[in-house]
């Protein structure tokens, strides 16, 4: 396109719009007032810190980068992870005593008293954040570069993509991607330590996986000795060797058996059936070395919630956990994480589909997946599937304490207490690779029961000489086998009440986060219910261990 000559007129008045324009986004950004605390993340603990901040009496504002609240709470994982009950207190015990009632159920009992359907926990944030005069922003989306402004080692500023800049005293990155954090200048890790790190033999590559792993040699090949899909080369590296790859993310579908508040399975646009030609030969071999045809159960991890409707989740060798996707995850370009996002998406609709219609499918099988179907009065302004990836494990911290195996097993309880937490380290698989010898195996499962542990304060506190107004609930400082833990949604919801009590100290006694006082903080936190060791838990009903996430 040739380029056109202005005159000296139309030039001035292009200026004149300029400037205007800069001037109105700058005099946008000076009339947005400082406030006590920005959180950035509407996840389940993003709502929890605004909640438990506001509660406190200070002016919150939550900016959320999608259109939702609750993160994974709400996005699909109904089937609450949680270990032992009694330990979960405050808020987090409160938001789920909101969700039974809603039921008609005034106990937490049993896990089934835990367990609700994405849009009521949604409308139960959306009370709660209103109760407290939390002001709620949507399609907030940190600024990709030069989103953080920092003056030393304090933010004074975020700014977001459509160029409002929020202004605070304290800040909280409670999103599953710590991209604030990142931007803080805050030291963080990906990936697993090796064992000699923190000296945990849970650590690095696995040798040994039994669950969700072939229980009979599988061929990783094909006729031609062509590597089959969804299955990388190898080899693994040493039992124990640390690396930067993240186990498998995928997405918790809610699923209906009421015809009448059925959607099918949709179709992929870019749909191939031989993409799951291992599933497929899975399926083909399963009763001859299982002595009985496979069922739905034997490929996914189905939890039933209320009016007809189940979470279903990752279960066996092959399943909805979209295994080795996921690595490029935490430090991607937004684009990166969006077309993995994207592919995710892809691959749950293709495996769902693939088992509904393929005429390799037992057809008692196919039968069995087709009495269900995707919910039409969940996620409906999503076409009906989830709206939140399941990020396991993202960037972690390296803050003031990093958390390790040890605090889940031998040294659990801690001067600096803000929660517990019970459920099992739990890994889910990294890598599928084939063997020298040809067949497939799943890597990087981990599964090891754990008795109730103390949360310290400090590892949601990025170093002191990094950034002194800053919290980190969700990627938090810990390992990757003490993550695997600690990582699950009413422990970060546990952890955001702290924050939020937290930032209402820093914010009245004008300290740094780091110097918060502990003894006033767990008087609070106890004010508000909350279980910081196992004396508290007594006043709690105890129950059995949940399921798996």
């Amino acid at each position: 396109m040739p380029r056109r000559h202005l005159a000296n007129g139309s030039l001035s008045s292009l200026a004149i719009v300029a400037t205007l324009c800069f001037a109105s986004v700058f005099a946008v950004a000076e009339k947005t007032p400082a406030v006590d605390l920005v959180v950035y993340g509407g996840t389940a603990s993003g709502v929890i810190t605004a909640y438990s901040a506001a509660k406190e009496g200070l002016h919150v504002v939550l900016l959320e980068p999608r259109a939702h609240l609750g993160g994974m709470v709400t996005g699909g994982l109904s089937a609450t992870d949680l270990g032992q009950f009694q330990i979960i207190g405050g808020y987090a015990r409160d938001f789920y005593t909101r969700a039974a009632a809603h039921y008609g159920t005034h106990t937490l009992e049993k896990h089934a008293d835990w367990l609700s359907e994405p849009h009521v926990g949604e409308e139960i944030f959306r009370a709660m954040l209103g109760e407290a005069g939390v002001e709620v922003h949507f399609h907030e989306k940190l600024m990709e570069h030069g989103g953080v402004v920092m003056a030393s080692k304090h933010v004074t500023s975020i700014k977001t993509m459509d160029g409002k800049v929020w202004r605070a005293k304290v800040f909280a990155d409670c999103s599953y991607e710590g991209d604030m954090m990142s931007q803080s200048g805050v030291a963080y890790t990906i990936g697993r330590e090796s064992i000699a790190k923190y000296g945990e033999d849970l650590a690095g590559v696995r040798d040994k996986t039994p669950a969700h792993q072939f229980t009979w040699a599988l061929s990783a090949y094909d006729d031609q000795h062509k590597l089959l899909p969804e299955i990388s080369p190898g080899p693994l590296d040493a039992p124990g060797s640390g690396d930067k790859k993240v186990q498998a993310y995928n997405f918790r579908l809610i699923l209906t058996h009421d015809s009448t508040n059925q959607v099918p399975y949709p179709k992929p646009a870019n749909y191939d059936p031989a993409r799951f030609a291992l599933l497929r030969r899975y399926l083909t071999e399963f009763e001859k070395n299982k002595g009985r045809a496979p069922n739905f159960h034997d490929v996914t991890n189905p939890v039933e919630i209320p009016n007809h409707k189940a979470d279903f989740n990752n279960n066996g060798p092959v399943s909805t956990d979209y295994i080795g996707h996921s690595w490029d995850y935490p430090d991607g370009s937004y684009a990166v994480k969006q077309k993995i996002w994207n592919n995710t998406v892809e691959y749950i609709q293709a495996f769902f589909y693939f088992l509904a219609h393929d005429p390799s499918v037992l057809p008692s099988l196919q039968k069995e997946v087709n009495e269900w179907g995707l919910s039409k009065d969940e996620f409906v302004d999503n076409e009906y599937f989830p709206n939140q990836l399941y990020i396991r494990e993202g960037r972690r911290m390296v803050g003031v304490y990093v958390m390790r195996q040890a605090d889940l097993q031998t040294t659990r309880t801690k001067r600096d207490s803000i929660g517990m937490g019970s459920y099992q380290s739990d890994s889910h698989n990294i890598q599928r690779v084939a063997r020298e010898d040809g067949t497939a195996t799943n890597e990087g499962d981990v599964q090891v029961a754990v008795q109730p542990y103390e949360i310290p304060l400090r590892v949601m506190l990025p170093q002191k000489s990094q950034v002194d107004n800053l919290l980190v609930p969700v990627c938090l400082s810990a390992s990757h086998v003490a993550y695997s833990s600690v990582r699950m949604e009413p422990q970060y919801m546990i952890i955001g009440q702290a924050a939020g009590v937290v930032a209402s100290l820093a914010v009245r006694e004008g300290t740094a986060v780091q110097d918060v006082s502990v003894p006033t903080l767990q008087e609070k936190l106890h004010e508000r219910k909350a279980v910081l060791n196992l004396t508290d838990a007594e006043a709690n009903p105890k129950a059995p261990v949940g399921s798996r996430d």
